[in-house]
């Protein structure tokens, strides 16, 4: 059994990375990972470690700290609310000129509802 709880912002980032960009089928085969820094280092406040865009628009950033990622999305922001909501993801409104709505992915078990995120925000456009 493991006990071992993945923790490592830029590991959930690169499990993030794996499930968006390695899946070719339904809503997902449109989504892609771009512009990667894969020299990122995390930070306090979240260093941008890639990009999220759904037939080549960017839909979303995703970030890396310490012990978390996050991401934040331009497009489909209320339906990625409702959508991390019902998956008990921790999310927030980022007050900004466009808004931007911010989903928190705090351990590897969490990835796979942050891909079901993304995938509801890519229906959506």
């Amino acid at each position: 059994m493991v006990e071992d709880r993945i923790t490592d912002g830029r590991r959930i980032a690169e499990l993030l990375s794996s499930e968006l960009d390695g899946r070719e089928d339904g809503d997902l085969a449109a989504v892609a990972v771009t512009n990667a820094d894969r020299d990122v280092e995390p930070t306090a406040e979240g260093a941008r470690a890639y990009d999220v865009t759904c037939t080549d628009e960017r839909i979303a950033r995703v970030f890396i700290h310490e012990d978390r990622a996050h991401l934040e999305f331009e497009a489909g922001q209320d339906v990625a609310a409702d959508a991390a909501s019902d998956v008990d993801l921790r999310v927030r409104p980022k007050a900004t000129t466009p808004p931007r709505t911010l989903v928190f992915v705090e351990s590897g078990a969490e990835v796979k509802r942050a891909t079901d995120v993304v995938q509801a925000v890519s229906r959506s456009l």
